[in-house]
């Protein structure tokens, strides 16, 4: 699950990488560059949902094999691309792809561990995908400098062969108790079509004008098409996304404060790359192994910090962890055109990672735990989703927010200006969720567990473990698969 997830995660770190390479090759602006971006995270969110559904429905190692060999398929195609709308499209492509395997990664772990383990699963999985994170900007970095962009879309091609022969052999199939119904298809079209329309407008905006009739209609149609969606989930007769999911207070907090977190996230490691390479003339393999304290400090911290969640609650970490985050991009703004690694880079990113390391885990563990549990991969598919849009809103708008757009990236000066406002816009945006996180996530009951929940828990393999703070599980409902045994 490690290797699944990590095609993605070396996915959008290399990219970030590769920018201002495939920018000067294909000679586009900002704009094009945000949706090489944004392409990907919009088809991963527009269908993320869908994949969740399908796993929990016909099988989540199923959904996620066919996850991998379309995500690498869909590799290749970005890596022959022409120009750069073909390069857009093949990256929406792949990240149809990853919408199918990323869900699955999660809610097979939550599904092959009983609930005392899940945290430090669910920090193991975080910390360990730091490796992927680690190594792919370092190996495409290498590649940029001394081949092509062209070279970083093949990275997945061994690591998918890899997770394809592990999965067949090791992984058991799991999949919900009561799956049927109609796949919510429309929902996912009309949802996909409406972030589509609001992405369009707002990186088109700075060029064609906030009052002009095409940011006007993109925004007001983009808007209209997600009114429509929420109100074909209520109607739908098997919804893509079950809104009673979000009757649980701590479910709806925990993917508020996702939205947040992930927002400053995206925004401000998208302009991270680009800066050290147009601005302290960092090269790919530079700006790409600048990145290494950030994963080591995940790997080695995310799994405890899981651990102490599970011990303490995740409220004290899910507080502290985004103020630290905070502070880190804050310290970002301090590089200028020396570049110093010791002095202007490596400060900001150790105290960034002691971030992440601290809130990452507690955080997923957290909108996991607080569903149901038969719906593990439609929950992991929701705050996947909940993250991929706090990133795909940040990434259009950051840029505008800073005055960064056309050609602006090529000149040192303005853009060292207009990074300088996006880090700390996106600090005050991750502050924000630390406090947001403060006042609405609550640790779950410490108390004995009633006996019915006791035999609840399970090994399962045809569905995961039932019960949850949310809903203690009840005699008639303790009875929801044949375990493998604790």
């Amino acid at each position: 699950m490690v290797l699944g997830s990590g095609l993605a995660a070396i996915d959008a770190t290399v990219v970030g990488i590769a920018l201002a390479a495939i920018g000067k090759d294909f000679k586009v602006g900002v704009g094009s560059l945000q949706w090489v971006t944004n392409a990907y995270t919009l088809t991963l969110a527009g269908f993320l949902l869908v994949g969740g559904n399908l796993g929990d429905r016909y099988g989540r190692r199923r959904v996620f094999l066919t996850g991998v060999v379309w995500f690498t398929a869909a590799s290749v195609l970005c890596s022959a691309a022409p120009d750069a709308p073909v390069l857009i499209g093949a990256r929406a492509l792949q990240g149809a792809g990853a919408a199918l395997l990323v869900p699955g990664s999660l809610a097979i772990l939550q599904a092959s561990f009983v609930e005392e383990d899940r945290s430090k699963a669910i920090g193991a999985w975080s910390g360990l995908g730091g490796v992927a994170t680690a190594i792919g900007p370092f190996l495409g970095g290498w590649l940029i400098t001394a081949v092509s962009w062209r070279l970083v879309f093949l990275i997945n091609l061994p690591v998918s062969a890899a997770v394809v022969a592990i999965t067949v052999r090791h992984v058991p199939e799991s999949k919900a108790e009561h799956g049927g119904g109609p796949l919510d298809l429309a929902g996912a079209a009309v949802f996909t079509a409406g972030l589509a329309g609001l992405t369009y407008a707002l990186i088109g905006a700075p060029a064609d004008g906030w009052a002009s009739a095409v940011s006007l209609s993109g925004l007001a149609g983009g808007a209209a098409l997600l009114v429509t969606f929420l109100v074909l989930e209520a109607r739908a007769e098997g919804p893509m996304l079950p809104l009673e999911l979000f009757k649980s207070r701590q479910f709806s907090a925990a993917n508020a404060v996702t939205l947040v977190d992930y927002a400053a996230l995206g925004g401000g490691l998208f302009l991270l790359p680009v800066v050290l390479e147009q601005v302290a003339h960092y090269s790919p393999l530079e700006a790409g192994a600048s990145l290494l304290p950030v994963t080591a400090i995940m790997l080695v911290l995310s799994g405890r910090s899981g651990a102490i969640a599970a011990r303490i609650g995740p409220r004290l970490q899910m507080t502290t962890g985004p103020l630290v985050i905070a502070a880190g991009l804050a310290l970002l703004a301090r590089i200028d055109a020396r570049g110093s690694y010791i002095t202007e880079v490596l400060p900001a990113l150790i105290v960034f990672g002691l971030g992440l390391a601290i809130n990452v885990a507690p955080l997923t563990a957290r909108a996991l735990s607080a569903a149901p549990a038969d719906r593990a991969g439609t929950a992991s598919a929701v705050n996947n989703d909940v993250a991929r849009l706090g990133s795909l809103v940040a990434v259009a708008v950051l840029p505008v927010v800073a005055g960064i757009s056309g050609d602006s990236y090529l000149h040192p000066g303005p853009f060292l200006h207009g990074f300088r406002t996006a880090v700390f816009v996106a600090a005050a945006t991750c502050a924000a969720g630390g406090a947001l996180a403060g006042f609405t996530i609550t640790n779950p009951g410490r108390g004995p567990r009633p006996p019915a929940l006791r035999r609840a828990l399970h090994c399962a393999l045809d569905a995961p473990p039932l019960g949850n703070e949310d809903g203690p599980v009840t005699e008639e409902t303790s009875h929801g698969g044949q375990g493998a045994g604790a």
